[in-house]
């Protein structure tokens, strides 16, 4: 069967070769998850750990809770990918990793565990009232979507007409500099607020007084949760982070 065809920039696959290469994809994924599974029966904790998380997540918290964990099992190697969080639970689902961490809210039937609740923040450079949102500068930046509705919403139910919104950037490291110099205000959740940068910092809360919070969650199939390296990542991460596992 031909597989590739020529063309004046180069080759592009066949139908025979897209259908051989996504056999082949599947099948790389099948012996990896088969090696952690004969690694394993070892009953110790080592060999690989196929981790997805949340960019946001991986930016602020991983490295530490990896440092401390690759101390403690130094002979667990480290596979990440970073990714937004429904790509994180797609890769789940093709099981292309073992573990995902994911921010927001996201259908899945699998374990479930809380890591972390933190607040959402009004953020500026000095306090203001809710009365002077709409006529300060407000900085929009690139969220997910789960994210995106939950201040879309928050604001809805509080104001009639939208912010005045100035700047978009893609990241909230660059709307918090931007708040830092005094250029505008924006809603951060705490992940992206480092201490003693001398922000104002307001919590939101919705309209019966209930804090608006944004939850990371830990996912995992039930047969990675038969792997000890998965088993041992959990254990650490929940008792690391201080957040209550829940199904």
């Amino acid at each position: 069967a031909r597989l590739l065809t020529r063309v004046p920039t180069g080759v592009v696959l066949t139908p025979q070769g897209e259908h051989l290469l996504h056999y082949a994809e599947d099948m790389l994924i099948r012996l990896a998850i088969v090696k952690d599974q004969v690694k394993n029966m070892e009953r110790a904790v080592e060999g690989p750990l196929r981790l997805g998380s949340s960019g946001i997540f991986a930016h602020y918290v991983l490295p530490g809770l990896f440092k401390g964990f690759l101390g403690r099992y130094p002979k667990v190697e480290i596979s990440l990918k970073t990714a937004l969080s429904f790509q994180i639970v797609d890769m789940l689902d093709r099981q292309e990793i073992s573990i995902g961490i994911v921010r927001g809210e996201h259908d899945w039937s699998g374990e479930k565990l809380l890591l972390t609740e933190e607040p959402v923040s009004l953020v500026s450079s000095e306090a203001i009232g809710p009365d002077e949102l709409l006529a300060r500068p407000h900085i929009r930046y690139g969220t997910d979507t789960s994210l995106k509705k939950m201040l879309d919403e928050w604001w809805r139910l509080n104001f009639d007409s939208p912010p005045k919104t100035t700047m978009e950037v893609n990241t909230m490291d660059i709307a918090r500099q931007m708040v830092l110099h005094g250029l505008g205000w924006t809603m951060l959740p705490r992940i992206g607020l480092p201490e003693g940068d001398g922000l104002c910092v307001q919590p939101l809360f919705w309209p019966d007084g209930a804090p608006v919070v944004r939850r990371t969650w830990l996912f995992c199939s039930a047969p990675a949760k038969a792997l000890q390296t998965v088993n041992a990542f959990i254990d650490y991460a929940v008792a690391e982070l201080q957040a209550p596992a829940t199904r």
